[in-house]
């Protein structure tokens, strides 16, 4: 490939909204350009980066098992209501009436429309297990698009779904694919994933990990052991190693002035007591209106997704002050105590239920009990860990201080269970004949955020660094001054005996100055790179460094073809 006649230009000021490392270089480097607010057309870079990334998700899926389909973008919204999730979802998921006023939708997601592909092709347990997969364009309505293809509107992602007729076949197969998703994180370059137990969230099942990229940049939160490998989760599901058990005397409960102190620091700095001795009062309301109590120690926040988890329920939001005065609580100094629970779900976490004479909310503006004591003072609800982990609390698994890590959810697996079909009424006919429903697990990753992901990983202050296997290229040649002393011929010869040998080549024949061409070759990120010139051909030699090194060699113009080949296939070979 000619740079002269490639599409794409590169820029030399970064975008004024890009915040990311990858952001900027895709915008300034030539491989996207914004169509709308999170969605983007790829340019021929990008292109060829993403088929790339693609034909190694292809091998592995393949390898495990996997068969390639195709399923449609736009789907009929019966599909989810099926399923029960048409009118569960939020926003995000774009719904549209069709021209005879039917009910469409653009997927986000495919396991409805899976489980219907299946349920009409396997009927035995002779056909089980099963996994499809495909590679397609998805749309998600997000609020908020940002850091250009790290968070997007309409993507392109590899989505699986495998189908079983037990549990353990499950199990074995969730292995593999985790597996699976460790070799092709490994082959498309990444350096620092981690696999985490996550929340399965609105895709539901029993058991999901997130493979997270730590990056500044990430938006997910993730806790680790301070090895790295005992334990790993996502901030939604993080547990620590935090023991409460009520020690010393029980105090007796006693109702105390608190005029105009609301707070949790408020309150502790009146009464001169540290927040560890408090308890916290929140409020939330469910799907159907109900008041949910959450009552947890003054030093830690709730974690709603463990609540949620904890009410088997989808979505929450902040009850406002009506709700709250209707359950018998007073906003600014509630707790549970003297409360009608007929009124609320109430849950508890174990740092309030297990701590001694604790300060809370007496239902009576500007008064607050202290020496409150669960079990003794209040009996009832759910006492469920609700409780944010922090930086620093003990390890689960080790005990050591939890280290704090952000990162980008680069791809994720689920056991679904029977969650969708069952109601979808997918099933098959076991060994004795008897009608059973297939159990399911799904397994995605985005494309396009992989490729941003890469650069995320691996780059310096003038651009990406790709790694061979899914770089744009694997060499570039740079022709200094083409026009003088047989640079240009030299180079073209140069460029067809590396094509011959079957690596891929982007030419630089533009014939611009130095400065300006290695900046665009720093943007472009290629690995390897070799530079004609009228000094390096007087020589009888050519000019070879790698992308990120300062180190460069000579290397004879007439064994420079065979010697860079040789390189580029020893790097292809130990990405494997």
């Amino acid at each position: 490939m000619k740079m002269s006649q490639m599409a794409g230009r590169r820029l030399k000021e970064d975008p004024k909204d890009a915040k990311t490392v990858s952001h900027k270089f895709l915008i300034r480097g030539g491989y996207i350009r914004p169509v709308s607010a999170g969605i983007y057309s790829l340019l021929p870079i990008a292109k060829r980066i993403v088929s790339k990334i693609e034909s190694i998700i292809r091998e592995e899926m393949n390898a495990i098992d996997g068969q390639e389909v195709l399923m449609p973008v736009v789907l009929p919204g019966e599909l989810w209501e099926e399923s029960g999730r048409y009118g569960s979802v939020g926003q995000e998921l774009l719904r549209f009436k069709d021209r005879n006023n039917k009910s469409m939708l653009l997927g986000m997601t495919h396991e409805e429309a899976a489980v219907a592909l299946v349920r009409t092709e396997v009927n035995s347990y002779k056909q089980l297990p099963m996994m499809i997969y495909q590679i397609q364009t998805k749309y998600r309505d997000e609020a908020r698009p940002r850091a250009g293809l790290i968070r997007v509107r309409e993507f392109t992602m590899k989505d699986a779904y495998s189908f079983h007729a037990d549990q353990a076949s499950l199990d074995e197969y969730y292995e593999k694919a985790h597996k699976a998703y460790e070799r092709i994180y490994k082959r498309v370059g990444l350096k620092n994933v981690v696999s985490i137990l996550s929340n399965s969230g609105m895709m539901g099942g029993s058991i999901s990990h997130e493979f997270m990229l730590l990056a500044d940049c990430g938006e997910d939160s993730i806790f680790l052991s301070p090895d790295g490998v005992s334990y790993k989760a996502n901030r939604e599901v993080a547990v620590s190693g935090l023991k409460f058990e009520k020690s010393g005397e029980e105090g007796v409960l006693e109702k105390v002035h608190t005029p105009g102190q609301k707070t949790i620091e408020e309150v502790a700095t009146f009464l001169n007591v540290k927040a560890e001795n408090t308890g916290k009062a929140v409020f939330y309301s469910d799907p159907e209106g109900n008041l949910i109590f959450a009552l947890i120690r003054g030093d830690f926040e709730v974690n709603e997704s463990k609540l949620k988890s904890v009410l088997g329920i989808s979505e929450l939001s902040f009850a406002n002050d009506e709700q709250i005065r209707a359950a018998g609580a007073v906003p600014g100094y509630a707790s549970p105590v003297g409360l009608d629970q007929k009124k609320m779900r109430l849950v508890i976490d174990p740092s309030a239920a297990n701590t001694s004479n604790l300060v809370v909310g007496a239902n009576e503006a500007d008064y607050h009990y202290t020496n409150f004591n669960y079990g003794r003072d209040l009996e009832g609800g759910i006492v469920a860990d609700i409780a944010c982990v922090r930086e620093g609390d003990p390890c689960p698994v080790t005990g050591e201080p939890l280290v704090f890590k952000h990162g980008i959810e680069i791809g994720n697996i689920f056991q679904l269970g029977t969650k969708y079909s069952e109601p979808m009424n997918c099933c098959f006919l076991d060994k004795d004949g008897k009608n059973q429903v297939m159990i399911m697990g799904c397994y995605g990753i985005g494309v396009g955020r992989t490729m941003a992901s890469v650069i995320e990983d691996s780059h310096d202050e003038y651009g990406p660094i790709w790694p061979v296997s899914i770089a744009p290229w694997q060499v570039q040649v740079c022709a200094l001054l083409p026009n003088k002393e047989g640079v240009g011929e030299a180079s073209e010869k140069l460029v067809k005996e590396l094509e011959a040998k079957g690596i891929e080549v982007l030419f630089d024949d533009r014939g611009e100055k130095a400065g300006f061409m290695f900046s665009d070759a720093d943007l472009i990120g290629i690995p390897f790179r070799a530079v004609v010139s009228p000094k390096s051909l007087a020589e009888g030699k050519v000019e070879f460094r790698l992308r990120g090194s300062r180190d460069m060699e000579m290397l004879p113009i007439e064994t420079a073809a065979e010697e860079i080949a040789s390189r580029v296939k020893k790097a292809l070979e130990e990405m494997k």
